[in-house]
């Protein structure tokens, strides 16, 4: 499938990392921006620390070394409107010969291509002073009674897919940029060991995630000596876009099949260790896979209620000293709709903006004191919900519109291609129904609907 994203990236953007109060100055290409370790990125030896089974190597420090550096380079430049940028980075490393192979670097340069459509190239030298992360303080004692090791966060299909696979069985790797609460039975690693910070992001796309949170559960899988990394999210999230990717942006592949086994060919090829990683709900839709979570014993609406899903952090969801959802993003969208699929009722509060039953968009608005934001909720919500509309649709497409898509998941999977286009299209069929079953529940009248007639700012436009 041609890609228009990969064409004519703007001149090159050069980031050098130096090892902090670094005393021997490297030639740096002239322009270059400067990423300081112990500045821009910072590590914290305590979370490293408490990891189990067979501790820190080297390789582990280089890789959360680079994922931070890829963080600052896909944050700190705009993306042009051809979408495409051109990075050269270099970066000290520890064990530097293996950074070198060349299937090292031509597997890192792929999957980091695939997920951004950014060209980048990276040159790695020694690192010459110690490394931010000491050794080992203590070892935990729990047994390795674990098989998996998963992504785990505040979200709706971490909480459920961690469940549904075997809560005691699973490692969680918090993937938060503080630290969360534990619930019972949690296990440490329960944050993001760097930040990145002190410089101003300029760029909010942020595709380079999936290759941060890919590899950290990857290290967290062969510290533990497992295999098998669960990724939690459901079909419409995973496929959705790409299946529909948005006008003149290239389409989302942070957890995507084809994305997955490019990361395992990288880890593969870096740490010398096959991990897989597996998506047991990808031909579910995410009602269904809560729908399976509340099957389980002794689980409750609860359990997901306290969740969250909502990826703002515009005021407009900081309420009366506390955060809410806003309602409307694409994220609380879907959300909502996986909800009443499951069967789940939410508190009349749970969202800033809960009302999408009325016919005028502002009425349900009104809530929001600046009209800017308004404005700016109003095409976050026309856009997510023409987006599940679209998916909707996509189940009434013949097999040759589809079997493009098909064939790539067959292929990334493993799976014979018509079983694929059987799964996908009864996942389609699947989001369709719920989709209606929702629309139809926020009664006639809904802006909703008027916006999936059309119209954008509701019917009394």
């Amino acid at each position: 499938m041609k890609n228009t994203f990969l064409n004519k990236p703007r001149s090159d953007l050069s980031l050098c990392v130096v090892e902090q109060s670094q005393s021997v100055k490297r030639a740096y290409p002239k322009g270059a921006e400067i990423a300081e370790v112990g500045k821009h990125i910072k590590f914290d030896p305590d979370i490293l620390s408490t990891f189990d089974y067979k501790g820190w190597q080297s390789l582990h420090h280089d890789l959360l070394v680079v994922s931070a550096v890829v963080e600052f380079a896909d944050r700190r430049w705009k993306r042009p409107r051809g979408w495409s940028r051109k990075f050269n980075i270099t970066v000290p490393v520890l064990d530097l010969a293996a950074w070198q192979r060349k299937e090292v670097i031509e597997s890192l340069l792929s999957a980091l291509r695939h997920l951004t459509a950014d060209i980048w190239s990276f040159n790695f030298v020694q690192w010459r002073g110690p490394a931010p992360i000491g050794a080992r303080q203590g070892v935990l004692a729990f047994t390795k009674t674990k098989t998996f090791t998963i992504a785990y966060s505040d979200g709706l299909d971490s909480r459920a897919v961690s469940a549904l696979s075997g809560d005691k069985l699973g490692l969680r790797v918090r993937i938060a940029k503080s630290r969360n609460r534990l619930k019972k039975g949690d296990q440490p690693f329960d944050q993001i060991p760097f930040k990145v910070q002190g410089f101003r992001g300029l760029e909010s796309s942020f595709r380079s995630r999936g290759f941060q949170f890919s590899a950290i559960t990857a290290i967290a899988a062969h510290m533990s000596e497992l295999s098998r990394v669960v990724v939690p999210e459901s079909g419409q999230g995973a496929l959705g876009p790409v299946l529909l990717p948005l006008h003149n942006i290239h389409p989302d592949y942070r957890n995507h099949p084809t994305f997955f086994r490019k990361m395992e060919r990288f880890v593969r090829a870096l740490l010398g260790y096959q991990v897989k990683y597996d998506q047991p709900r990808i031909w579910y839709t995410k009602g269904q896979t809560l729908g399976a979570f509340l099957e389980l014993p002794a689980k409750k609406q609860e359990d997901l209620t306290d969740t969250r899903s909502c990826w703002q952090t515009r005021r407009i969801v900081n309420t009366n000293g506390g955060r809410k959802q806003c309602g409307l993003c694409a994220a609380c969208l879907l959300r909502r709709l996986s909800m009443h699929t499951a069967g789940i009722t939410e508190a009349a509060d749970a969202y800033v903006i809960s009302d999408l039953k009325c016919s005028d968009v502002n009425e349900s608005l009104a809530v929001i004191p600046q009209q800017r934001d308004r404005d700016i909720m109003i095409e976050y919500g026309s856009v997510g919900a023409r987006h599940l509309q679209h998916l909707a649709e996509m189940a009434d497409l013949p097999d040759d519109e589809l079997r493009i898509h098909a064939s790539e998941l067959a292929a990334a999977l493993g799976e014979p291609r018509e079983d694929t286009m059987k799964n996908l299209r009864m996942l389609l069929v699947n989001h369709a129904e719920e989709w209606r079953a929702f629309l139809t529940a926020q009664e006639e009248k809904s802006f909703l609907k008027s916006w999936m007639d059309g119209g954008r700012y509701g019917r009394s436009k």
